[in-house]
């Protein structure tokens, strides 16, 4: 009996040894953690910089800190680039830039692309301007821990953390699709930084979904990779020169038993541009890109790498008709759609 209760005494305090250890390592790794976004933040967070918008210069300097039309915006460039989002700027009006160093300055716009919701800016100031330093959107993963950096309801420069909901949202847009995120977007975070754990830019925040118009855990981002790819078109053209087919939207479906989505369906498209010129209409199939399969990914990839001018091979299946037909669409710029 004695030997039992020597036995069950050890199981207890084996027992209690593991949970005080695992505790240990617990708080261990959860201050790591913390250090690990405290410096994340403190690496970006001098790169972002808050947008002010108005029609008028004077209203806007003597206005600014109750002014509707605040968004953010990072730092890209030594020279005084700025990327932003296109929805912030008003047409012809006038930008001022409030720094983290307290400073203010004017901005003029360099180009915006509507389609992406990308703008850059340009500044000219006495001091140093520091360029956010860029991760690689195309490695974030579900789950990935991240930081939104921005200046909501023009309360200052804020940071909220939270992780990736979800990346490649396209809500049937082919032509960008957008990283999700758990961590809280308000109006005025537009144009912020969404960072990683190490304090690169993974993405611009664009948009939430609510109906409130406040935070509720749905946010959006478009991946870093995206946003240079177009700053860096504004910059030297002033304009985005990526292929375009029109504006259209597509939801992927079945055309066999295989469970494989092996179609795109046409659940809207715009009135100008090559499809419609073509022909194609609402509720027409993409069965077929640039002879492979009418899948989402060929789909992007195919507008992705062409240029204005190229052609893109499309199989079509009207959506009433059984035959198929193959359709050689010649690509124009993507600023010729919807002005």
């Amino acid at each position: 009996m004695q030997k039992e209760r020597n036995i069950n005494s050890n199981k207890v305090i084996y027992i209690l040894l593991l949970i005080v250890i695992a505790l240990i390592a617990l708080l261990q790794f959860s201050g790591e953690n913390d250090n690990k976004f405290v410096t994340a933040s403190e690496k970006a967070i001098t790169s972002v910089v808050t947008i002010y918008t108005s029609n008028n210069t004077n209203t806007l300097r003597s206005q600014y800190s109750n002014s509707k039309n605040i968004g953010s915006g990072v730092i890209i460039s030594d020279e005084g680039h700025i990327v932003t989002n296109s929805h912030l700027l008003i047409p012809n009006g006038k930008i001022l830039i409030g720094h983290t160093n307290g400073e203010m300055s004017e901005g003029v716009m360099v180009g915006q692309d509507n389609d992406s919701d990308i703008a850059v800016i340009k500044t000219d100031v006495s001091f140093k301007m520091l360029p956010i330093e860029v991760g690689n959107s195309s490695e974030v993963r579900i789950g990935d821990q991240v930081l939104a950096i921005g200046n909501p309801y023009n309360i200052g420069l804020s940071v909220t953390s939270g992780i990736i909901s979800a990346t490649g949202r396209d809500y049937g847009n082919p032509y960008l699709e957008l990283i999700q995120t758990d961590a809280a977007i308000n109006p005025g975070n537009s144009g912020g930084a969404l960072i990683n754990e190490e304090g690169y830019l993974v993405g611009i925040n664009t948009k939430i979904y609510s109906q409130t118009g406040s935070y509720e855990g749905l946010g959006f981002a478009i991946p870093s990779e995206k946003v240079f790819q177009i700053a860096s078109e504004l910059i030297k053209y002033g304009k985005v020169r990526n292929a375009w087919i029109g504006n259209f939207r597509v939801r992927p479906i079945r055309l066999s038993d295989n469970n494989q989505f092996t179609a795109l369906e046409i659940i809207e498209i715009g009135d100008k541009g090559p499809l419609i010129k073509a022909g194609v209409a609402e509720g027409d199939l993409i069965t077929g890109i640039n002879g492979g399969l009418g899948s989402w990914n060929n789909l992007t990839q195919a507008l992705r790498l062409a240029f204005p001018g190229d052609i893109i091979d499309l199989e079509i299946m009207n959506g009433e008709e059984s035959d198929k037909l193959l359709l050689s669409i010649k690509t124009e710029p993507i600023n010729q759609a919807i002005e």
